[in-house]
């Protein structure tokens, strides 16, 4: 019968039933999966598919790796520092950090600049130290003295050693003048 026939009350009527039949509907879901929640057999139906062979053909799935306990996480990956002097600096101020020895980023590569220039194989054959046969080694112009009295562990005990060699004189600097911050000349 074509909508055009149907009286207004109803069509309202009808439209109205269809709504209310939709909406006894989802009750009627609601009301059956809440059964189906509480029906001891659901699992046991449940497992049956979840044990049921692959597709032909096909391998079986690999079992999945057991879980961390919840709340407790693996530690996370140790940094990637580069092989260049912004990588000697930061890795340097990690370590800094574990053994609280105080000093910045900018502070360390400006003595740095000042007293090698950023070649980690610098060394001084003319002043008064390489005078009484104790050069002074590396970015920070170490000498072999002060590099083994304030070596720090965790680097390489190598005064060549890029970060052993930032990390030793920070720590001197750090004794001496309270931070790699507070050094403005040679020191």
């Amino acid at each position: 019968m074509p909508e055009s026939r149907l009286s207004p009350f109803r069509y309202r009527s009808l439209r109205n039933g269809a709504v209310l039949a939709a909406a006894v509907g989802i009750v009627a879901l609601g009301a059956s999966s809440g059964v189906a929640v509480a029906d001891d057999s659901v699992p046991s139906r449940i497992a049956t598919v979840a044990d049921a062979p692959g597709l032909p053909g096909l391998p079986p799935l690999p079992p999945l790796p057991a879980l961390p306990p919840l709340g407790i996480l693996p530690p996370p990956p140790p940094p990637v520092y580069e092989n260049n002097l912004d990588g000697w600096i930061r890795q340097s101020l990690d370590v800094m950090r574990v053994h609280n020895i105080p000093g910045s980023y900018e502070s360390i590569h400006r003595n740095i600049m000042r007293e090698s220039g950023g070649n980690p194989r610098a060394i001084n054959t003319w002043d008064s130290n390489a005078a009484k046969g104790t050069p002074s080694k590396g970015l920070l112009q170490v000498i072999d003295p002060t590099f083994n009295a304030y070596h720090v562990d965790g680097t390489p005990f190598d005064i060549w050693d890029p970060v052993a060699n930032i990390t030793a004189a920070c720590n001197y600097a750090a004794h001496r003048y309270g931070s790699i911050d507070n050094v403005n000349g040679p020191y």
